[in-house]
Formats: structure tokens, sequence, C-alpha cells
């Protein structure tokens, strides 16, 4: 398995009380899956991917990525926040080459990874614009373009477009599907949108709080192209509405 979390549990004191965030979480994840941790706020989604992406180290349990523990953040994976990230003195290009000037990559293949993953997200022609002349989703497309032109084995994402409004949200949707199925991406995604999961993923972690635990994994029985208005979208979202309403706290094994 590409991603086991075993177990893991993970506690913050907080004005001198205890708080569990994660609550002997288990998961497995494949290589090039798109997992969407679903849940309120509170429920750990955000800690969990911390811990998955080394900025946090879990109490207790183990955390591994190809067999390694995780322990510090990895040059081979990268995280999409929801505030962009973008430096307002560069060039959306020059924004882009950030990571690769780090990696000691010469001028023209920066140049060529830019201008690749600029043409991937839409945004032909924005080369020399500054974050300034961008709307917010495509600032975001840049950060977008800027993760994957490191070629990363995975792609971290905290509720990247929650700041965005729904059209341009559901166009990006669209986008981010599209790229991760293009460039074999494994995508850890978090939100707390149930169409959005649904949209997404091969398979939805539903996640509960206090304390913060995975309440079921669902498999999505979709295909590639999704349509938000399916009978069959409807129906796989209409079942996640039901998981949040079930009365159980006990992990619950849920196929569609």
């Amino acid at each position: 398995m590409y991603i086991e979390v075993k177990d893991a549990c993970k506690s913050f004191v907080q004005d001198g009380k205890t708080f569990t965030a994660l609550d002997h979480v288990s998961l497995d994840i494949e290589k090039g899956e798109f997992i969407c941790l679903l849940g309120p706020s509170g429920c750990g989604k955000s800690t969990l991917l911390n811990a998955l992406a080394g900025f946090e180290r879990v109490s207790s349990g183990s955390v591994k990525i190809d067999g390694s523990e995780v322990t510090e953040p990895s040059v081979r994976n990268i995280t999409i926040f929801q505030n962009y990230g973008l430096l307002p003195w560069r060039t959306v290009q020059k924004n882009i080459e950030l990571g690769l000037e780090a990696r000691k990559l010469p001028k023209t293949e920066r140049s060529a990874a830019a201008k690749k993953y600029l043409s991937l997200v839409g945004l032909d022609g924005f080369e020399g614009r500054y974050p300034r002349q961008l709307s917010g989703g495509q600032q975001q497309r840049v950060s977008i373009a800027r993760g994957l032109a490191a070629d990363p084995d995975i792609l971290f994402m905290d509720e990247p477009f929650g700041a965005l409004d729904a059209i341009t949200r559901m166009k990006l949707q669209d986008d981010i599907r599209r790229i991760s199925r293009s460039e074999k991406k494994t995508v850890i995604f978090v939100t707390h949108d149930i169409e959005e999961a649904v949209f997404l993923a091969d398979r939805i972690v539903v996640m509960m709080a206090d304390p913060g635990r995975i309440k079921s994994v669902v498999k999505v029985p979709l295909g590639s192209h999704r349509d938000r208005t399916n009978e069959d979208f409807l129906y796989v979202r209409d079942k996640i509405f039901e998981l949040f309403n079930m009365k159980s706290d006990s992990y619950i094994e849920y196929n569609i």
C-alpha cells in the first residue's frame, strides 16, 4: 500500500484541556487515487492532511508513505492551501518557476515547465502578469500550476477552492479532476462540501468530530465523466448525506 495510516492519534492541549483531533484513525491509500477527506469543522481532516504532509507528528500510531515513516515535509510532495501563496513582486511565470529554481534547473527548462503547466491550467498568455492583475480563481490556477511544475508524487490540497465563488469553484473542480487523471497524481483533498467530494473522489473518507475519527470510507461508483445533474451522481450525494445523519458513532463499512 502506498500510504498507510495505522491507529493514528493526535491530541492538543488548549487552555489546560486536552483536545483529541484524531482518535485511532486508520486508512490505506493506493498510488494514483483521488481521496477526499470530508467532514464538518473540527473533525480532524486538516490535522490528518498535515500529518500526511509532514507538518505535524501524530501523538501515537504511525503515518507512512511508500514504506517510510513521515517525520517532516518532503520535497517530493506539494501542499496547496486556500491562500494562494503567490509572491506579489514576481510575475506568474516567475512564481511557477520558484520551486524549480531551488532545484537548480537551467533557465530554459524552468521556462518550458512554467509554460507547459500554465497551458494545462488554462492560463496561456498570462506569463508576464502579476498576482494583483489576476482574479482569485486565476491565482489558484497559478498555485496549482506551480505545484504541478515541481512534478510531485502527491498533491495535498486543503480546501483550495473554499474562498471562491460557486461558478469558479466548479470550473476548478473540473480542471483539477482532469489534471489529476492526465498527470496520474495521488491527490488528498480536504473539503466540507459533499457535492465537491462526490465530483472529485475515487473514495470519500467521511469524518466526524468530537473526537476526530473516520466514520466510513465510501468508494464512488461513478465513471471518469461526472455530471452533477445525473441521477447516479445525486444518488451517491444523497447516500453521503445519510451517513452524516446516522446516529451510530462506530465505523461503518459502506458500499454504494
